[in-house]
């Protein structure tokens, strides 16, 4: 989630966050970022693919779920704004829409305070300054704008990976889980271990001083949705999910996810 677990910027150090924006063409980064995402790219070229295909998985999964219904979102670990943010997508169809953002940067912080905000008078967006690995502390905060008696879109894009084990990520989202009601949407997805490149960037990040990303096998990443009833097509490729609505890749990214309902 953070590579700064107090206040202070550190400008010195990379952030997933940061690198992300980079590779998707923002502004919000600094020479640090840039130099490790260029070194990333020369390790795994198609890294930036993987960076807009994620979003792209983004703005389908929280359409899906907001036609369902759904007006309130947990958005946990959302990195720096870019373009088509979770608000933006769920607050287009439902004009009344709550959506709470998780992340503990101070730039993500920064920028959110400046960025997030609701696109209609009737939503609400707010941001919620808490570490991943205290799912306790991010229900308490979020429980401030969001009614957890009704149905919550919860989200985990792309950060699991920075759980420091499996059983430490089956903890996170099974804590958020069990806080809310029955007809609740989980959509998360993250990048496996299949791809050795991938593998190798990911070694080359940790040794940077950045929170490391531990990639896991396809099956740890779909045990996060045991017990939950699964939207079609599934646990697939994130270019896969309802592709035909945008254009998927034209290479793997080997990159998972699914969204699915708790009964």
């Amino acid at each position: 989630m953070s590579e700064e677990r107090g206040t202070l910027i550190r400008t010195d150090v990379p952030h997933s966050a940061r690198i992300w924006n980079y590779w998707m063409g923002g502004k919000d980064y600094y020479e640090i970022d840039q130099i490790v995402g260029d070194k990333s790219l020369e390790i795994y070229p198609d890294i930036r693919t993987m960076a807009v295909q994620s979003r792209q998985f983004l703005i389908r999964t929280v359409g899906f779920v907001a036609h369902q219904g759904i007006k309130q979102f947990l958005d946990i670990g959302t990195g720096l704004p870019t373009m088509q943010n979770t608000h933006q997508v769920a607050q287009e169809i439902t004009p009344d829409a709550k959506v709470v953002y998780v992340d503990n940067d101070p730039l993500v912080l920064t920028h959110a305070r400046a960025l997030l905000t609701s696109t209609t008078r009737e939503g609400v967006t707010t941001y919620v300054d808490s570490d991943i690995h205290r799912p306790e502390q991010i229900i308490a905060d979020a429980e401030n704008i969001l009614n957890f008696d009704l149905p919550v879109g919860v989200m985990f894009m792309g950060v699991l990976g920075h759980a420091d084990s499996f059983e430490e990520s089956q903890r996170i989202v099974r804590t958020v889980l069990d806080a809310v009601p029955s007809g609740s949407y989980l959509t998360l997805w993250d990048t496996s271990d299949e791809n050795k490149a991938f593998v190798k960037l990911c070694e080359e990040y940790a040794k940077t001083g950045a929170v490391p990303y531990n990639p896991r096998p396809a099956t740890q990443i779909k045990a996060a949705f045991e017990g939950l009833e699964m939207v079609e097509p599934g646990f697939v490729e994130i270019t896969e999910w309802r592709a035909d609505i945008f254009v998927g890749a034209t290479t793997s990214v080997y990159s998972y996810g699914a969204v699915a309902r708790k009964p």
